[in-house]
């Protein structure tokens, strides 16, 4: 099997720079501006994105259900205070806007999204916040993941958090960390 291909991912500066981008006076911006904080803090696939329903959400404990993810797996992902915290805001501005949402991100019709809209509103952003990485969603899962295997330094963990049935695929992960590591022994007292 040949060497697959390390994933692009996001610096926490260039994280900031793209949350940061976003006017939240208009209500699609504050949405789309909620969605990447959730895609940064949960790794979640664009399809589940789209699906997330907010039954699925439990904004007191953080647990966050995702429903047949991919290969029909349903998994947990638990998530933070300060994203559950944005998430209840949200949700409250979303029902005063267009009343009760079965789904978490909807048009102003209460339809779901479409994946090339999403792909569209992110690459957009990331070239409005001055990011010059070409971003879709799944660089925002790599980013999720590259992050949470640095903190955890744990694969396994990784591996259940972002869903994937055969651990081969986590592993492109641990080269990002690898070469960062192997840095920072060269470098070390230089």
């Amino acid at each position: 099997m040949g060497k697959r291909k390390i994933p692009e991912f996001l610096t926490s500066e260039e994280q900031k720079q793209l949350v940061n981008v976003f006017n939240i006076r208009y209500f699609n911006s504050y949405r789309n501006k909620v969605m990447i904080q959730l895609f940064l803090n949960t790794g979640l696939r664009l399809s589940e994105m789209i699906n997330l329903k907010w039954k699925d959400i439990n904004l007191t404990t953080g647990q966050l259900k995702v429903v047949q993810g991919k290969g029909g797996k349903d998994r947990i992902v638990w998530i933070g205070e300060d994203i559950l915290e944005i998430l209840r805001e949200y949700r409250i501005k979303q029902a005063d806007k267009l009343d009760i949402c079965e789904y978490v991100f909807v048009t102003n019709t209460k339809k779901q999204l479409d994946d090339r809209g999403i792909r569209r509103m992110i690459d957009t952003y990331a070239t409005k916040a001055g990011i010059t990485k070409s971003i879709s969603p799944h660089t925002l899962r790599h980013t999720y993941a590259t992050d949470l295997l640095r903190a955890t330094k744990n694969i396994r963990l990784v591996q259940k958090a972002l869903g994937h049935s055969d651990l081969s695929t986590t592993m492109i992960y641990t080269h990002i960390v690898d070469d960062e590591y192997e840095d920072a022994l060269k470098n070390f007292r230089r």
